[in-house]
């Protein structure tokens, strides 16, 4: 790129490149000032190449993955796979860069390092505060390991502590890691960031077996009903399958197989199963319950399996844009 090109411009093009829709979204993620910036820099820009475009949506992508493998692995490990892909000229320009961004790493390295079992063992007899600050740090898989660990008599506070951690201040953050340092033997940089929430909590449970799941939500009802509420609310299990279009259980249907859907259904409602088969080819539809018919009697563990199997694969859709899972507080759709 011949010109010079501010950080605020590259994000400018970027959002004109990506297209309204997706920009957007995005926006919704940035503060005022970010915002008011990024639109003057839009609004100004008089034209912009094509070479600059796929040279900034490249640079983009390579920063991502970048940070990907500094949060998996730290900045050696990041550094040899950038330059095995890149050479290791282009892999420290381009970790320089986000150091440059961030001034910072992300805490809890060495939590998300270490083995789950021995980092339960570290974090067991801590203060549900800490258990709970520490699991909003981990990868969501690790952080549902722990979680569904946990005595029951300290998960459901953990939980709670979960969902409602917002801002936490930097000297909690560093004496929390001051410990796990002395125990593991590593240094992490402390960090103040918006961690937790529903969101956290929801990411957590979404990965956990079902009777994890139904203890965590059935503890938060009699803690904080309110809250208990908005979890379900964000949450998709496999009967909320009715509150799919017609054409999205469809496309769901395409990816499951006949008998994952057959065991699924086995343990369902009637009327979801009536909306299954509907959506479903009158062959297909016959094949599924002469399926279900012949199977006898299963495991709930077995058909709680191949609903959460189901779910993932909506859930992902859903990640992907190619269907729309109505939550609590969303707007209706229009078709």
């Amino acid at each position: 790129m011949k010109k010079k090109i501010s950080g605020v411009q590259k994000t400018a093009i970027l959002l004109i490149t990506l297209g309204s829709e997706v920009a957007s979204e995005i926006m919704k993620f940035l503060n005022e000032d970010e915002i008011n910036k990024i639109s003057f820099e839009i609004a100004t820009i008089s034209s912009v190449t094509v070479e600059e475009r796929k040279e900034i949506l490249h640079e983009f992508i390579e920063m991502n993955k970048a940070k990907e493998f500094l949060l998996e692995g730290g900045f050696e490990y990041a550094k040899n796979i950038l330059s095995k892909a890149l050479g290791s000229d282009k892999a420290i320009e381009i970790l320089d860069k986000i150091k440059e961004a961030t001034d910072i790493y992300r805490p809890f390295t060495i939590a998300r390092k270490a083995d789950p079992t021995q980092l339960l063992n570290i974090i067991i007899d801590e203060h549900p505060q800490t258990i709970a600050l520490v699991l909003c740090y981990l990868q969501p898989e690790k952080a549902a390991q722990i979680l569904s660990w946990l005595p029951e008599h300290i998960q459901n506070d953990v939980a709670y502590r979960v969902a409602t951690i917002r801002n936490t201040s930097p000297y909690a953050v560093k004496e929390v890691e001051r410990v796990l340092e002395y125990k593991l033997s590593n240094f992490v940089k402390p960090e103040a960031t918006v961690i937790g929430g529903i969101e956290s909590l929801v990411d957590m449970l979404n990965r956990v077996d079902r009777n994890t799941e139904r203890n965590i939500t059935s503890g938060l009802e009699n803690q904080d009903k309110e809250l208990a509420e908005k979890l379900r609310a964000s949450m998709f299990v496999f009967e909320d399958i009715v509150t799919l279009t017609s054409a999205d259980i469809q496309k769901v249907l395409r990816n499951i197989d006949q008998k994952d859907l057959a065991l699924a259904l086995k343990g369902s409602s009637d009327s979801v199963k009536e909306l299954i088969f509907s959506n479903l080819s009158k062959g297909a539809a016959d094949n599924v319950r002469e399926e279900i018919e012949y199977m006898g009697p299963v495991k709930l563990s077995d058909v709680e399996k191949a609903q959460q199997h189901i779910v993932a694969n909506i859930r992902k859709l859903d990640e992907q844009g190619e269907i729309i899972i109505v939550r609590g507080g969303d707007d209706g759709i229009i078709q």
